[in-house]
């Protein structure tokens, strides 16, 4: 059995925000199943347009307004709300520039792929990722 509590986390500062590693390979032996992280994006930033080509990703909304896109359909989704993408899927999540706070997301990948655990490849210079969403 193993336990994972707040101060185990490992984060990870990245352009758009941070990500805490809470489960994976590197830091529980037994995770080959899923992936765990939560995430922070911060106001007017986001993870651009990416893919999981061989991980299915469930993300759970704690606080704040994102901007999600599953594919070529956008949502914005709030404190409760959830997306599904499958493997494969392209997708992206924002922050409005005017939103009131960052947004923190709970986020699961399945299975757990490769020595982190996990795998995003960036579509957001190609097409028609590049041009869907104005700037």
């Amino acid at each position: 059995m193993c336990f994972m509590c707040v101060d185990d986390v490992e984060w990870e500062q990245l352009d758009w925000g941070s990500t805490g590693w809470v489960v994976r390979p590197q830091n529980v032996a037994d995770a080959s199943k899923m992936c765990v992280l939560d995430v922070k994006l911060d106001i007017g930033k986001g993870h651009d347009f990416h893919t999981h080509p061989n991980q299915e990703e469930i993300i759970l909304v704690r606080s704040g307004t994102v901007e999600q896109w599953i594919g070529r359909e956008r949502k914005f989704l709030t404190a409760g709300d959830s997306a599904f993408i499958p493997m494969g899927q392209v997708h992206a999540s924002f922050v409005p520039t005017d939103a009131r706070e960052p947004v923190r997301l709970f986020v699961v990948l399945g299975p757990s792929f490769g020595p982190n655990g996990y795998e995003a490849v960036d579509c957001s210079t190609e097409e028609p990722w590049a041009s869907l969403r104005p700037t």
